[in-house]
């Protein structure tokens, strides 16, 4: 409990026991009024004045205000004889209970947050002239050579250049296994360095940094309000002045025919105590901040309530192919050599040729080849490189070919037989004769298959977008059980196609993007919402995404599909019971059944069960 939350606690302590302590005393008559004038400032001076600077300002109908009346009215009609001063100590005692009450549970939900997002590191270990200076983050520049010692969290993002060591990444992606890295390894700001000692040089100023950008999304995320939370700001506007209209009409209308005119004003000021909104200005943030914390937890980071709720309504998910399906790693599927080649002759010779290249296919090739000391590029020469066929060199003097179908065919390469394999196919000839076909592909995520099957399994229609040729997209959408595939598509054919199919989509429901490249930017843009994967995503493509996937794990979307479903779910709740039992107290209070301790009971009850509904959210949801 906070020193501002103890201070209330105290008195509330103090009022409550001068109220019982004025009861057994005999007094009565103005005596009585000032006697209970002294627990009511004591627990209501804070309302009163913030009531007073609101009409100074203009900001005149909101709780403060309606307590401020129905309170002081109350008093007045004590000394006049036509009530009980102690009603209105009650009343605000009730309210100040209340208050804490959601105080606590608002504070209890940011601190969960803050401890789950507890990751911004507070110095950075620079070698400087030998010696370890420790230097605040943001005064470390790129190039620079920081050291990470274990048990320190990684200040910021860089390539370590010396060391191994696991890496707890749980704060970031909510996955509890270490992540091993060593030399030449990215490493991103944020993690926990857990055994070993790492010399890392940086590659982003800390502004840009993994952990700056987290940190910058969750504070943030409460500045882009969900539709029921504007629901409840346009609410307010309206209904706060319209039942201050009805609470005035109810003191005047009836008395005029029937009389009992202080009857009639207790009532309508115990109609103005019951008409506070505060389960609803207080739960409906609360639920989408709770949602948002909830998400993060499991390394997903919301920008804001509107994305939370927007996720709820998604029907159309459509996905780019590679690293986000995929791993966006190359490798050797299948090695088909000519009949009187061995493997290890065809693998040799493609990798030999390729061996002046950094094209991620070339390296896919030399990584598949295990006798690396070959490897020589002593062994090669007169590499050129064809584009659109592929790579012509002399492998030990043997003029020997790497590439595509065309390529063999500009090469007249005898024994040439196409391979009809999905993937990408490199054929091999040496001396203008054919040695085989060499099939690489684009591994699959572990979990993409199960992330298809969850999300069809929430009646989510999948389509996915690639650059690749059709025969490979089609044999990655038939196993991964994908409704509807596209394929050999640019950029901006990407836009084009998801254009349309925002056309298509069920009315009331949104359609999400999910992408990983900086070429996929302008869709995730374009979507009604864009989930990035923020591991290995691009830069551009992380700023341009509403939602983000910290360890580029498809199966987080079903996930946060689950969480915002049960945030809206609890914020309809908090909405339908607040607004029922708010109208039913109302009739009751204007028909004079309820008093004026019952009526602020019956408001704080409600606050307090919307608010214990609404961190439901915080939890995790299975």
């Amino acid at each position: 409990m906070t020193k501002k939350q103890k201070k209330v606690l105290y008195r509330i302590l103090a009022a409550a026991a001068l109220t019982v302590l004025i009861h057994f005393l005999p007094v009565s008559g103005i005596a009585l009024f000032f006697l209970y004038l002294v627990p009511y400032l004591i627990i209501g001076y804070d309302v009163l004045r913030k009531a007073f600077l609101g009409i100074l300002h203009g900001e005149v109908f909101d709780e403060n205000f309606l307590m401020a009346v129905a309170t002081v009215g109350a008093m007045a009609l004590g000394l006049l004889g036509e009530g009980s001063c102690v009603e209105s100590v009650e009343v605000m005692l009730f309210y100040q209970i209340g208050e804490l009450f959601q105080s606590c549970a608002v504070g209890k939900s940011r601190r969960s947050i803050t401890e789950l997002m507890d990751i911004r590191p507070d110095y950075a270990n620079v070698e400087k002239d030998g010696s370890l200076v420790q230097t605040d983050p943001d005064e470390v520049s790129v190039g620079e050579v920081i050291v990470i010692r274990p048990g320190e969290r990684v200040p910021l993002d860089g390539v370590v250049l010396e060391g191994s060591s696991s890496l707890n990444t749980s704060a970031l992606t909510g996955e509890s296994v270490p992540r091993q890295v060593g030399a030449g390894d990215d490493i991103i700001s944020g993690c926990v360095n857990t055994s070993g000692l790492l010399k890392v040089e940086v590659t982003k100023p800390y502004a840009q940094s993994t952990v700056s950008k987290i940190l910058d999304l969750v504070e943030n995320s409460s500045l882009k309000k969900a539709k029921a939370e504007n629901f409840i700001t346009k609410f307010a506007h309206y209904y706060t002045p319209a039942v201050c209209a009805g609470a005035v009409l109810l003191a005047v209308l009836p008395p005029l025919f029937m009389g009992g005119w202080m009857d009639w004003l207790g009532r309508a000021l115990t109609f103005l105590v019951i008409s506070c909104p505060c389960a609803l200005v207080i739960s409906i943030p609360l639920s989408f901040f709770g949602g948002i914390g909830g998400a993060s937890r499991s390394g997903i980071l919301v920008k804001g309530g509107n994305y939370l709720e927007a996720l709820a309504n998604t029907k159309t998910i459509v996905f780019d192919k590679t690293g986000t399906l995929t791993k966006g790693v190359f490798s050797v599927s299948s090695c088909l050599p000519a009949e009187g080649v061995s493997q290890t002759q065809l693998l040799e010779t493609a990798a030999l040729a390729e061996s002046y290249s950094s094209h991620p296919i070339s390296k896919s090739l030399r990584d598949a080849f295990e006798n690396k000391e070959l490897l020589s590029q002593d062994r090669v020469t007169d590499v050129e490189e064809i584009a659109g066929n592929g790579v012509t060199a002399k492998v030990d003097g043997h003029p020997v070919g790497a590439g595509n179908e065309k390529l063999m065919r500009r090469l007249a390469v005898s024994g040439f037989l196409p391979c009809q394999a999905p993937g990408t196919v490199v054929y091999v000839s040496c001396d203008g004769r054919f040695l085989g076909s060499i099939v690489i592909c684009d591994q699959e995520k572990p979990t993409a298959k199960q992330a298809i099957s969850d999300l069809q399994a929430q009646r989510v229609r999948t389509v996915m977008l690639t650059g690749d040729s059709q025969q490979t997209a089609d044999a990655v959408a038939k196993n991964l059980g994908i409704d509807e595939v596209h394929a050999q598509l640019l950029p901006a054919d990407k836009v084009a196609r998801v254009e349309q199919l925002l056309t298509q989509k069920p009315p009331r429901s949104t359609l999400a993007f999910v992408g990983d490249g900086i070429n996929d930017a302008p869709v995730l843009s374009r979507a009604d919402i864009g989930i990035a994967m923020g591991a290995m995503g691009s830069d551009a493509a992380i700023e341009a995404a509403d939602i983000v996937l910290m360890d580029d794990d498809p199966a987080k979307i079903s996930l946060a599909m689950r969480i915002s479903r049960k945030c809206l779910r609890i914020v309809k709740q908090n909405i339908a019971f607040a607004l029922g039992v708010k109208a039913a107290c109302l009739l009751l209070g204007a028909l004079g059944v309820t008093g004026m301790q019952a009526a602020i009971f019956a408001d704080v009850g409600v606050m307090v069960l919307a608010v214990l509904n609404a961190t439901r959210t915080l939890r995790s949801v299975s």
